[in-house]
């Protein structure tokens, strides 16, 4: 799955800065997927829309967890995909499971004041 303009690509090495410690007081949502996840593949365009429309509110990062299984397992994800909320460093929601983009946004109502 390609990285799109409107969200972000994260690994371990830069997991860190970009989503712990990033600049400026947006909540991140990180999206952990795999290649061979049909869900995941389903949220794309999801998450996508979500990115561009509200990027005044909220970064949207995406971590491959075949490429990434340390910071997977960090971060206890087991089923994909999962959407992990971070604020201030950190999780401050899980979301497991493929998801509507209507049902997505009630579940992040709270940070895009929907």
């Amino acid at each position: 799955m390609a990285s799109t303009p409107n969200i972000v690509d994260v690994t371990e090495s830069d997991f860190a800065d970009a989503v712990l410690t990033s600049s400026g007081s947006k909540p991140v949502l990180v999206d952990f997927w795999a290649t061979w996840c049909r869900p995941c593949t389903m949220m794309a365009p999801v998450l996508d829309e979500l990115a561009g429309a509200e990027s005044d509110k909220l970064t949207v990062a995406k971590v491959d967890v075949e490429a990434n299984q340390e910071l997977a397992a960090e971060y206890q994800i087991t089923a994909i995909p999962a959407l992990l909320l971070f604020s201030e460093g950190k999780v401050v929601k899980r979301i497991t499971g493929a998801k509507s983009k209507s049902a997505l946004r009630a579940e992040l109502g709270d940070v895009l004041g929907s």
